[in-house]
């Protein structure tokens, strides 16, 4: 992997454009938990800018540790403590955002921020234990690094749009953040169960309707609005 990049050789033709539309779909599919997850620690801070900043800068780190987990994958996946610690801290993000939580936080993120430099660092990790199944997925797509490396970048591209759309639909939609960190559970347990016991890892299509039925229930109820709200 690493003699590819110290000595690239692109080839693009129509097997090479097919495999790259797959990479950028499969980016799509896997970056949707991904980008909730992003959005609802975005949310911790209160103002709309610092949201913007806090995601342009967290992804911009966040593809540098990408780019890095793509190059170094062939080394990096022969080491089970990586995926082990991608799980345990995205079970952490969940436990956080549980125990944070009182009765009135309803439509309120609880992952609350002093200041940028508390979410940036989270959204960038956050981003890279994400990464962990899909540039493994990739890898086994395709053999060319350029071609991972270009689909991962517009997997990164795609994740700031979304996060931005799910910052805005979590304020709308009452369960969303909910079946988010529901979601990000999931992905912390596969990733655990992997290192454990590789024969009880669901297959990814079971991954993908299970995240499917969750983000159902997420969009299934509204917050009600002012003018919909319960006069006192």
């Amino acid at each position: 992997m690493l003699d590819q990049v110290l000595h690239p050789s692109i080839d693009f033709g129509i097997e090479t454009a097919f495999i790259l539309v797959i990479l950028v779909a499969l980016e799509a599919v896997l970056s949707a938990d991904n980008a909730i997850a992003l959005a609802a620690i975005a949310q911790g801070l209160k103002d709309d800018a610092e949201q913007k900043y806090a995601l342009n800068v967290g992804l911009i780190l966040a593809y540098i540790l990408r780019i890095t987990l793509i190059i170094t994958a062939t080394w990096v996946i022969q080491f089970w403590q990586f995926s082990m610690a991608g799980g345990l801290y995205l079970l952490w993000l969940v436990f956080r955002y549980y125990t944070n939580r009182s009765d009135d936080d309803e439509g309120v993120s609880s992952l609350n921020f002093n200041g940028l430099w508390q979410a940036i660092p989270m959204i960038a990790v956050t981003d890279l234990a994400f990464s962990l199944d899909s540039v493994t997925t990739a890898i086994a797509v395709a053999e060319d690094i350029w071609l991972i490396i270009a689909g991962g970048t517009i997997g990164v591209i795609t994740l700031r749009f979304l996060a931005q759309l799910f910052i805005r639909w979590i304020q709308e939609y009452t369960h969303l953040e909910d079946a988010g960190f529901i979601t990000v559970g999931l992905v912390g347990l596969r990733l655990i169960v992997k290192v454990i016991e590789p024969n009880f890892v669901p297959p990814e299509w079971v991954m993908i309707i299970t995240i499917i039925s969750i983000f159902t229930w997420g969009f299934s109820a509204k917050n009600p609005t002012e003018k919909e709200s319960p006069e006192r």
